[in-house]
């Protein structure tokens, strides 16, 4: 006949390892829906912040000026024009591309022939056209640009 204390023993951990897993599996549950509550809300976020983002784009685009449609008739792209319009005015490409709404690179290609602006982009070449170096440094450091020195035209 087996020893009671032993069938006591074992019967008492049966019943507690049962009442732990109870327990235990109450809390599991209420993790694994707050992972899922914590998932949502990081896409949530996710969504925001790049709907965030395309506002942002818009409202930079929206602020810059437009000029009128009698202005825009006969209005060509000269690779030589934004290249003495950038010089002018003391500006990196970079910077100058932000005044645009475009890259640095985009500058440096259409300067160089290898691209073309698009309509919207030539709209807003033809507006930044008509500005001086203080206004054109007002305009970047309302977006946000880095301040920089005016580069001096230096012949070598």
């Amino acid at each position: 006949m087996p020893n009671i204390a032993s069938v006591l023993k074992e019967e008492i951990c049966r019943l507690a390892k049962k009442e732990i897993k109870a327990q235990v599996g109450k809390t599991q549950k209420a993790a694994a829906q707050y992972r899922r509550d914590i998932a949502k809300l990081k896409r949530l976020m996710s969504q925001q912040e790049k709907e965030i983002k395309l506002l942002k784009k818009r409202t930079e685009h929206e602020d810059q000026p437009q000029p009128d449609q009698n202005e825009m008739e006969g209005v060509r792209f000269s690779a030589r024009s934004v290249k003495a319009q950038r010089q002018r005015l003391g500006l990196s490409a970079a910077d100058y591309g932000k005044l645009v709404g475009v890259s640095g690179l985009t500058i440096y290609n259409w300067e160089h022939e290898k691209a073309r602006p698009r309509k919207a982009q030539l709209v807003a070449l033809v507006a930044v056209r008509g500005i001086g170096k203080r206004e054109a440094m007002m305009k970047l450091a309302q977006l946000g640009a880095a301040k920089k020195k005016p580069r001096r035209n230096v012949r070598r």
